[in-house]
């Protein structure tokens, strides 16, 4: 996800209530398939850090010290304060939410925005697979929790998601500013396909437009952008995948190799191994690095995961603000995003909600996206298999 993010120097507008103090240090049985016991290793300065980056109505910013609110960014937090049992910071997110249905879900063509300030106050574009992520956070809650608390909400984001299906079986990824339809974006078609539950009619036809229009059998790769050789591959098509689609190769992860490369930290100066957005190779994208982590763990490779989480954690900026509390930026150096254009100022400087909560799901062996895996997909739906 690529935004551009403006910095300013007000003071964070904490909510005293959920965020001021710290998080327990017992050990905790985290939210997941599994049902693991983690050791307090996991209530480190970086949950400290997102717990006290919410705001007094309930949203995170994106970045320390920022003014800007991403709705991807906040569903990951929802997530990750699922897992950690810290009901009431991801209920904060979702209650701001459910208060805009009316103003903005159901208004016009329909979904949240993707961006806005910490007031509130919205941009014009809407994406459709920042939507999925929150429909995906509404269901990890729901399963953690046995709560219907936000039914309608998750039920208005199914149909909406629904809406966006073409003839062709593709989703169109959201609402520019002028009102017009984004192209299909594969990333968010997958999640897409995650966050609606079960498996009918809506996602075999997103199976059959992914094996028509965005499957490399060759590569064995779901591609990103078909028309442009250069950018045809994306990282997170590998982990997107892998960890949404059942049976998907494991191979997927291997053929990552094409985006590792070595940069050095802008903030301290040390060498850093990763994986670049695509095959530039300019920069580390520690989310998607982090991506990778959970992606090895969900494949049983817990040695490679264990070595990209070290890799991670020579990039923690400790706050100037917050006590106790520390997070990860959204790359190690400056460059380029997926594709040729600049990364934001301050991309590789300011801790991030993306990489840090990306991070803790690592350390937590907990993958946001197992809920919607388990589909019972037909053999012959699986394109990847034959």
């Amino acid at each position: 996800m690529t935004t551009l993010i403006s910095c300013s120097s007000e003071s964070l507008e904490v909510n005293e209530e959920l965020q001021l103090e710290e998080f327990d240090t017992e050990t905790i049985t985290v939210v997941n398939p599994e049902n693991k016991e983690v050791s307090n290793e996991v209530w480190t300065e970086t949950s400290n850090w997102l717990g006290k980056m919410q705001l007094s109505n309930g949203l995170l910013e994106s970045t320390e010290n920022g003014d800007f609110v991403s709705l991807y960014d906040n569903a990951l937090s929802a997530i990750a304060f699922t897992a950690l049992k810290k009901y009431d910071k991801a209920e904060a997110i979702f209650d701001y939410f459910d208060g805009q249905i009316e103003n903005e879900l159901l208004k016009g063509n329909g979904g949240f925005y993707a961006t806005r300030n910490k007031q509130g106050d919205h941009h014009d574009r809407i994406w459709m697979g920042d939507n999925a992520w929150l429909l995906i956070a509404l269901n990890n809650y729901h399963q953690a929790t046995g709560s219907n608390k936000y039914n309608r909400l998750s039920s208005e984001l199914e149909l909406w998601l629904r809406s966006l299906q073409d003839e062709d079986g593709g989703l169109f990824g959201g609402q520019n500013e002028d009102g017009t339809s984004i192209h299909k974006v594969t990333e968010g078609i997958v999640t897409a396909f995650n966050a609606v539950k079960g498996y009918d009619d809506f996602h075999k036809n997103i199976l059959l437009y992914l094996k028509n229009e965005r499957w490399d059998s060759n590569e064995q790769l779901l591609v990103a952008w078909p028309e442009n050789p250069a950018y045809k591959y994306a990282l997170d098509l590998h982990t997107l995948g892998f960890n949404t689609l059942e049976n998907f190769p494991v191979t997927v992860l291997y053929q990552a190799e094409r985006y590792k490369n070595t940069q050095t930290s802008t903030l301290t100066g040390e060498e850093i191994i990763g994986y670049c957005f695509d095959e530039d190779l300019d920069v580390i994208w520690l989310e998607g690095t982090a991506q990778m982590a959970v992606a090895f763990q969900n494949a049983g490779l817990e040695s490679e995961a264990n070595v990209l989480l070290e890799e991670l954690e020579k990039t923690f900026i400790k706050s100037t603000t917050l006590v106790n509390a520390k997070g990860i930026p959204y790359t190690s150096n400056f460059g380029t995003t997926y594709g040729s254009e600049d990364l934001w100022d301050h991309a590789d400087i300011t801790s991030t909600i993306s990489s840090s909560v990306w991070y803790l799901f690592a350390k937590l062996e907990f993958s946001p996206l197992a809920l919607g895996k388990n589909k019972s997909i037909p053999s012959q739906d699986k394109f990847w298999n034959q």
